[in-house]
């Protein structure tokens, strides 16, 4: 009896072949992991709305929106109670104003110092000098205005409260400055060299080329990082509570305590109001106050920086 013959082995990938569909799983394990990090990103945001529109939504059903808009007193936490965000609005205004107008000359006049006449390696150094002072957490700004900055303010103006809008908005000024400085350096050193060749060309000097030519183009990117140091300065939290008090005060003078949004939201939360009733649900409806302010805030500055790049790409 003759004996069949073997049936052949099914040919084997080849280890090229092997190693392409292993890449193949890698790769799609990746970019499964970066789209779930994307994911988590983007569901923490919506999350967050959606918290703070539900329960502001609540504290809207018993209290009127007229009524949070245009009072002009804030005691939810004492009777007899009222609801008025202006107050609020103001202190947070009235620090950030200050603020701003402290940081932008510094801010614009060291930007355009690294920018236009610094050495490398001056700015080497001072530009990362810069950028660790944005890594200082604020309760150290709000510890040194207490125990350094508002004694100075009471010695010089003869001020008897400690806590004051003035020595908040220092310290913020001094906290938003890095902001302003690394981006206007970088906007001011994106302006085209061409432009810079032209000027001189035409016999102009430094200070013309600085004035007439790079800063006149860098001018928008400038503003959108004034925009962004202002939104950063509206969400300050330690500092700006520490240094200017806990009164919701409807006034303009920089001498008086004030609450800003964050620090009122700060004093709600420390655990003492009931969860649950209109006083807890305050801090929410203040929130997305304060969420809407910055969000428009942003992109102002995001619609300003794409306009310019639009000018120069």
């Amino acid at each position: 009896m003759a004996t069949p013959p073997a049936t052949p082995a099914p040919p084997q990938p080849s280890l090229t072949a092997r190693g392409r569909s292993a890449q193949r799983s890698l790769e799609g394990a990746i970019r499964f992991f970066l789209m779930a990090c994307a994911a988590v990103s983007v569901l923490t945001t919506v999350g967050i709305v959606v918290v703070l529109l539900v329960e502001s939504l609540q504290f809207f059903q018993k209290v009127s929106l007229v009524e949070f808009l245009t009072e002009t007193r804030w005691t939810p936490l004492i009777k007899p109670q009222h609801f008025g965000i202006l107050p609020l609005f103001c202190g947070t205004l009235l620090v950030t104003g200050g603020a701003i107008l402290i940081a932008a000359p510094l801010g614009l006049g060291a930007a355009i110092y690294l920018s236009e006449y610094a050495p490398n390696a001056v700015r080497e150094v001072v530009k990362p000098m810069l950028e660790v002072l944005a890594g200082i957490p604020s309760v150290v700004y709000g510890v040194i205005a207490v125990m350094t900055v508002s004694p100075i303010i009471r010695s010089v103006f003869h001020s008897q409260s400690i806590f004051n809008a003035l020595a908040a908005s220092i310290v913020v000024g001094f906290m938003i400055l890095p902001t302003i400085i690394s981006l206007s350096e970088d906007v001011l050193r994106s302006v085209p060299r061409d432009l810079r060749s032209a000027a001189y060309a035409l016999g102009a000097t430094k200070y013309d080329v600085t004035v007439k030519v790079v800063f006149p183009a860098a001018l928008s990117g400038i503003i959108a990082s004034c925009l962004l140091a202002i939104s950063r300065a509206v969400g300050e939290t330690m500092a700006v509570t520490l240094a200017a008090g806990a009164t919701p005060n409807m006034t303009l003078n920089p001498l008086e305590s004030v609450q800003t949004m964050t620090a009122y939201i700060v004093q709600v939360s420390k655990g003492d109001t009931p969860a649950g009733s209109v006083e807890y649900q305050t801090i929410f409806a203040v929130g997305l106050a304060l969420f809407i302010s910055t969000m428009v805030l942003n992109l102002l500055a995001q619609w300003i920086l794409s306009r310019m790049r639009e000018k120069y790409e």
